[in-house]
């Protein structure tokens, strides 16, 4: 928001300034060497050390790895390292960190690599960039949910080592932020909704609210355009009187608190944007209804001060009843502490004043990033209040452990992190003070002290009276849970009641673990009888060299957990034994005897004859069955590469579907058992052709069909239909049916596709 001036005179003991501002924004096109002079003026401002020379040499190696790259803007790329170092010397961040921040993308984006960087700065910096390097080697089939878990599964566990991986990665954040307007609309959209969900939230759960305003007001601008234009010019029209307003609050209240000899500071304070929409969302009220949107802010030296100074504000005016909260007895979860109190105007206007001592200003500004600033002689140690904050950072890496699903874990930390949750605070029987969700019950309570109380939960008593357990919490309520041996564990009912993604993770895991001894006797079953139908011996393929190869490949920690796995669907029997199987005949051939040798010449020679008889269209094996007719399913479309089953038909052969076809998937039991086992024969004939059909997802642009035409056809790959329809939010989906020879040219293709400006998603059609 623009800055406005607050002026107050003839007060000795009262100091005044302007209206809070965010991190500076430095224009667009500045030339690389201004922002570098600008980013050392900055660090000498706050760090005592002399030799900046390794900050000087990282822009160097930064500016040549970079040379011959460009932003969207059309500026050299280095524009954006220096920008995100600049950042973080506003939140006066030691120099590993700023050097980080010049070098957080050679990795991702240049020919240099982590080996290069830790050779070049040292292995603590090495880890800072490659803490907010992407995984790009990822292949997930495409799915771009399982690719941004992935990414902050890595980003928290680098968090866990050195939190100063995430104040890079909001840094880094904030300036794509900030250059958004030169993204396509998709792109546009789908980094604000991730920065809305996912870093704007961080930034508050560690306190840092200089870099989380900006980030929200940004998000919104791009997802809710219209709704962020309207606030802004109805703000804006207000604004004078407002000003105006708050000038003669401050007059008053800084002569009562000079009068009172206590030493302070008093500023105005502006509501960002965001904050102002969430709270007429949350609250149902019209931006006239909202009372703190220009607000008094006095800081002071001590604690004691805080309350001498509210004890003259409530002299001075009427308080509203219900609106004081006392924030420095019972802070925030992110440890921000502050007396905030609602008063009325001799106009009869309310208006909000927010008390807090300097101290506690620095941490509600820089959050975490107040412990990495610059000090001399610095140990790293956390104290009471970064621990508080590193608290949920734990959390989230028990989710980690806990959760194989990266779409449940990725839900889980979105509603975790939801930006227009709001928060009741309540006591533990010995006083201690708890902090969940609005809305939350006993059985919330119970979670967040323990998984062990919850799961053992019988009953809870609220300021001593018995309560049923969905009763609602309300702020200052001592709770007590009853739990009882005898329990027999929490009830599925309660996970609808359960408001907070802590206690719905352990209840979900509670089920899972209970029962996993069924699931683990049901999973060894389907192996057995499988390897009986394919004629394995399983003692022979169940070596612990080949279950470690099958482990690592699916991502268990145990053999018990993919027989876990097996046994609730989440894993297909025939997957681990194909692996376990495919591991074990790599041992055989390099023990094979001349002997075995002549005998699987003879049986390769039988086998080809009955092949001949096996054999259908396009090269596909039908296992036990001869002469039938087979033809390739239109639902879909596979290829050579695909992993297929067959369908016996009544009275057209034998179709054949990928393993993931929705239709097959969605197979009656009944039908199941017409399912035959089908394979690819290996040919050499690279002539054949296959059709293929696939689903773009795309911002709509003029130029797209034609971008999209233009890739085919120096592909030279027939087009054999296109069908495209575009949303209300102008979002286009591209139907595209055409041949290939096989997965691995439709592979490539699809690479080449997402690369097109304004392509966000491709998946290929399942029926």
């Amino acid at each position: 928001m623009p800055e406005s001036n607050i002026e107050l005179a003839g007060n000795k003991n009262i100091k005044t300034s302007k209206v809070e501002k965010s991190v500076d924004t430095p224009a667009d096109f500045t030339s690389p060497e201004e922002l570098y002079n600008d980013l050392i003026e900055k660090v000498k401002m706050y760090h005592p050390s002399s030799d900046l020379s390794d900050i000087e040499r990282a822009y160097k190696v930064a500016k040549k790895a970079h040379e011959g790259q460009f932003r969207k803007s059309g500026e050299p790329y280095i524009i954006h390292p220096l920008c995100v170092a600049i950042i973080l010397a506003e939140l006066e961040l030691d120099k590993e960190s700023i050097i980080a921040g010049l070098l957080h993308d050679v990795v991702e984006d240049t020919v240099m690599t982590s080996e290069d960087v830790a050779k070049e700065f040292g292995d603590e910096v090495a880890l800072l960039v490659d803490g907010v390097t992407k995984l790009t080697q990822l292949n997930y089939q495409h799915d771009k949910i399982e690719v941004q878990a992935e990414n902050l599964r890595k980003m928290f566990l680098a968090m866990a080592k050195d939190i100063r991986v995430i104040l890079i990665k909001l840094a880094d954040r904030l300036h794509n932020m900030r250059t958004m307007q030169y993204q396509s609309p998709a792109k546009q959209v789908e980094k604000s909704r991730e920065t809305m969900d996912i870093y704007a939230p961080i930034a508050h759960r560690l306190g840092i609210s200089k870099i989380k305003v900006e980030l929200d007001d940004l998000s919104m601008k791009y997802l809710m355009p219209d709704t962020y234009n309207d606030l802004v010019k109805q703000v804006d029209i207000n604004r004078p009187g407002r000003e105006a307003f708050i000038k003669s609050i401050i007059k008053e209240v800084g002569m009562h608190i000079s009068n009172a000899g206590i030493e302070a500071e008093i500023d105005g304070r502006v509501k960002h944007f965001f904050s102002i929409y969430r709270k007429m969302v949350n609250q149902n009220k019209t931006l006239d209804q909202i009372y703190d949107i220009f607000a008094v802010r006095i800081k002071v030296d001590t604690v004691k001060d805080c309350y001498a100074a509210l004890g003259v504000i409530h002299e001075m005016y009427k308080p509203i009843p219900g609106r004081f909260k006392d924030y420095i007895a019972m802070p925030k979860p992110n440890m921000y502490q502050s007396l905030h109190t609602t008063l009325i105007a001799s106009n009869g206007q309310p208006f909000e004043v927010q008390i807090r001592t300097y101290e506690m200003h620095r941490i509600a500004e820089y959050g975490i990033a107040a412990h990495w600033k610059y000090k001399e002689g610095k140990t790293g140690e956390t104290n009471k209040s970064e621990e508080a904050k590193l608290s949920w950072l734990r959390q989230i890496l028990e989710w980690q452990r806990d959760m194989s699903d990266n779409k449940e874990f990725l839900s889980s930390i979105k509603n975790d992190l939801n930006l227009f949750s709001d928060s009741v605070y309540c006591f533990t029987p010995t006083g201690d003070v708890k902090t969940l969700p609005a809305g939350s019950n006993p059985i919330d309570f119970a979670y967040s002290i323990h998984s062990a109380v919850g799961n053992k939960m019988v009953g809870a008593r609220v300021n001593g009276k018995l309560v049923n357990i969905d009763y609602e919490i309300k702020n200052g309520d001592r709770i007590e849970i009853i739990t009882s041996q005898n329990s027999k564990g929490p009830s599925r009912d309660w996970l609808s009641m359960v408001k907070s993604t802590q206690a719905r993770n352990k209840i979900n895991q509670w089920f899972k673990q209970e029962l996993k001894e069924d699931n683990i006797i049901k999973g060894k079953e389907l192996i057995s009888n499988y390897c009986k139908g394919k004629g394995i011996v399983l003692s022979e393929i169940n070596k612990p060299e080949f279950v470690e190869k099958a482990l690592r490949k699916y991502g268990y920690k145990d053999w018990d957990s993919i027989m876990a796995a097996v046994g609730h669907g989440a894993l297909k029997e025939g997957q681990i034994v194909n692996k376990l199987n495919e591991e074990y005949l790599k041992t055989k051939k390099s023990e094979i005897t001349d002997k075995q040798a002549l005998e699987q010449i003879a049986a390769s020679e039988s086998k080809e004859k009955e092949k001949d008889n096996k054999k259908g269209k396009g090269g596909i094996v039908v296992k036990g069955i001869h002469d039938v007719a087979v033809r390739f399913s239109r639902c879909c479309n596979p290829v050579p590469g695909d992993e297929i089953v067959g369908f016996v038909t009544r009275g057209r052969g034998i179709s054949i579907h990928r393993t993931d076809c929705i239709n097959i998937l969605n197979f009656p039991a009944s039908e199941r058992a017409r399912l035959i086992e089908a394979e690819w024969e290996q040919t050499e004939n690279k002539d054949e052709k296959y059709s293929a059909e696939i689903n773009i997802f795309a911002g709509n642009r003029k130029g797209l069909i034609v971008d999209i035409s233009r890739l085919f056809t120096e592909a030279n790959i027939d087009v054999r239909f296109m069908n495209s329809r575009v949303n209300k939010k102008n979002i286009a989906t591209i139907n595209l049916g055409f041949v290939v020879s096989g997965k691995e040219e439709l592979n490539r293709l699809i690479d080449k596709l997402r690369k097109i400006d304004g392509v966000t998603d491709i998946e290929r059609a399942t029926g």
